[in-house]
């Protein structure tokens, strides 16, 4: 039987080492005991384009190449603060860039896997900048400037995006039901996987008789999803506490 791991939403970034050593330690704890890993978006914090290597991007890059040669295959997608992510640091992990929404089989059956900022259309001024920087034109421009002045933009929009954040009611920032049931039903499934919203739960989906799974954010604890035949089971654990297990 094969099994498969999902996480998502570690905004991993040198200011917080704690969630990078957990991450080490959840790849250490699974290595050699797992078929498949699906890192569905927001990886990392910010990311300016696959030439901006760091110490800590280059850590990564290794810590999952060491997974995936220990028997798994690794699979990335973009999330809205890593949409930049590309072909080449995907190389350098060993890993399959997958294009959002996507589809796999599973011991639960089909799911449908998605970062899930594409289904927060109440938020309408966040789906402008979304279908504005994922044009192939603005990335191609912009990946042509140079490092510090992506890293200024980069920064500046991170700033905005916390203010305007702070102005929002709640429900704008959730998912859309409609968008939901839309996704599915072009997708031919009624399991849904996402992450972005930072409401680790399970929904029952009473219209499509189907699930809704929210992966947590990695801030003060880890989560992950796990399939089986008895379906799509989600976990957290406290950073430190897979060590040694």
């Amino acid at each position: 039987m094969t099994r498969q791991l999902f996480i998502s939403d570690l905004h991993l970034e040198d200011s917080r080492p704690d969630i990078s050593a957990a991450l080490f330690e959840f790849l250490n704890h699974n290595l050699g005991k797992t078929d498949e890993l699906f890192i569905l978006g927001d990886l990392f914090e910010t990311w300016i384009g696959d030439d901006s290597e760091s110490e800590l991007s280059l850590a990564v890059a290794a810590a999952l190449t060491d997974f995936v040669n220990a028997g798994s295959d690794v699979f990335l997608m973009h999330g809205n603060r890593d949409f930049l992510l590309g072909l080449s640091f995907a190389r350098s992990c060993c890993a399959t860039l997958l294009q959002e929404p996507h589809v796999i089989e599973s011991q639960a059956g089909p799911i449908l896997l998605m970062h899930g900022d594409a289904l927060c259309t109440d938020d309408v001024d966040y789906q402008k900048f979304r279908k504005l920087v994922r044009e192939p034109a603005w990335q191609e421009n912009f990946l042509a400037q140079p490092l510090a002045q992506r890293k200024a933009f980069a920064e500046q929009a991170r700033a905005q995006s916390a203010l305007a954040t702070a102005g929002k009611v709640s429900e704008i920032m959730d998912v859309n039901a409609a968008a939901i049931e839309q996704s599915l039903s072009a997708a031919g499934t009624s399991t849904l996987l996402h992450g972005h919203t930072h409401r680790p739960a399970i929904h029952p989906l009473t219209t499509l008789a189907g699930l809704r799974i929210v992966l947590g954010d990695w801030d003060k604890r880890g989560w992950y999803a796990e399939t089986s035949v008895d379906g799509v089971a989600l976990h957290e654990f406290e950073f430190g506490s897979l060590s040694g297990i």
